[in-house]
């Protein structure tokens, strides 16, 4: 991976005892026939309004001259070695000399000669400045159909509920943001995901986040776009799935951890028909395994949360200190104990029962009915007994990172 530091000749007003307030940045992946233009017009913006700033081209490996036009167009060219959307992003910002950047797409896609709400929201003390394309206006042919009304309303919708972003437009390209943001977010994607890990590391640090209207013009390239709706949509969704250890893991977990229960609690006393079918033994196992996933999932998400707060993936949460003051290893210990002696004086009832009848034939339906709750309670003790153990050996890494 390498930076180029050496060709400066985008700088606007570039006098020396005067630090650069805006960088414009666009990624860069052979954009011969729109590059110039976008320039020009970020260039425009900086003259018109009397920005001291810079344009910044962050190539990703174009072999189409991109670069020459760029430095002839009077913006200064970073080589990004490492493919990809985010990646340019990343080692743009990191190049930039700018207080606030503001990034793009080389497309024309994107008004860059209309730039002054978002440099007057970052003065303003904003951290992230985030268009709407929704508010500003969507030319015709400028966004698919399946982007439109399917991929960023959705995606846009789970975002919120997450995360409870601000943001309406969770992915639109042209945004603002500080350069000690953005050195506070610590992003890591280097696929389009770096669109979404943005915002989510933003809100999640409590930073000041502002949405501002903007338009979006049709693509100006002959060529077919690097965007992929269907694969850069699920990239995006499952990115949000793996930094939401609460809806991708607790929330299901815990709903078929309480359908289980509540289906076993039912049937334990016997048959239960509802309209043409009947509910026996049969739904109580099944019910029983929903129990046991359910338990799982949620301590997965309890796994994943620890893991990434103690590695600085996700921000600290209270909630974790809170969560080790009271679900200590003792009580885990205790609690999967009394499962365990649950289980075992059921089993005992059922053993006793069959010996009783000489370890014959048993009642299929009376025998089950106690066999089942109490495997339930072996397997969900030996669960919560093993979960403590791993939980505390995580958590000893997470407070040794809430000490430093």
């Amino acid at each position: 991976m390498s930076v180029d530091h050496l060709t400066r000749p985008g700088v606007v007003d570039a006098s020396p005892a005067k630090q650069l307030e805006v960088t414009i940045l666009m990624p860069c992946l052979n954009e011969a026939e729109t590059l110039a233009v976008c320039i020009q017009k970020a260039r425009s913006f900086l003259e018109r309004f009397g920005v001291h700033g810079e344009v910044v081209i962050a190539d990703n490996g174009s072999t189409d001259g991109s670069q020459e036009i760029a430095r002839r167009c009077g913006a200064r060219v970073v080589n990004a070695t490492m493919r990809g959307y985010g990646a340019a992003l990343y080692f743009g910002s990191r190049a930039a000399s700018g207080r606030y950047i503001i990034m793009g797409d080389a497309d024309d896609s994107y008004d860059f000669e209309n730039l002054d709400r978002f440099v007057a929201l970052l003065r303003e003390g904003y951290d992230l400045v985030i268009g709407n394309r929704f508010a500003g206006g969507i030319k015709p042919g400028a966004m698919p159909w399946k982007n439109y009304y399917i991929g960023n309303p959705i995606l846009t919708a789970i975002g919120r509920l997450f995360f409870r972003c601000p943001a309406r437009d969770f992915h639109c390209g042209l945004r603002g943001f500080s350069a000690d943001a953005f050195r506070r977010m610590d992003l890591r994607t280097t696929g389009m995901e770096f669109a979404s890990e943005m915002v989510i590391k933003a809100t999640l640090a409590h930073m000041k986040i502002a949405e501002t209207a903007t338009t979006l013009s049709p693509d100006g390239r002959s060529r077919p776009p690097h965007l992929r709706p269907w694969r850069d949509g699920w990239r995006h969704l499952r990115f949000m799935l793996l930094y939401s250890p609460q809806w991708l893991f607790v929330v299901p977990g815990v709903a078929l951890m309480l359908t289980g229960l509540a289906i076993c609690a039912l049937l334990l006393p016997g048959s239960l028909r509802i309209g043409p079918v009947t509910l026996s033994v049969n739904t109580m196992m099944f019910a029983s395994l929903a129990v046991l996933i359910g338990f799982a999932s949620v301590s997965f998400g309890a796994f994943t949360k620890i893991f990434a707060v103690g590695e600085g993936l996700l921000p600290p949460d209270p909630r974790l200190s809170r969560l080790f003051q009271y679900v200590t290893l003792e009580v885990g210990l205790v609690i999967g104990l009394i499962l365990l002696i649950l289980g075992a004086l059921g089993s005992t009832v059922a053993v006793a029962d069959w010996y009783a009848v000489d370890f014959g034939p048993l009642p299929t339906d009376r025998v089950t009915r106690l066999v089942i709750p109490s495997a339930l309670c072996l397997a969900l003790g030996v669960q919560v007994v093993l979960s403590s153990f791993f939980v505390s050996v995580l958590g000893l890494r997470t407070r040794t990172y809430e000490v430093k």
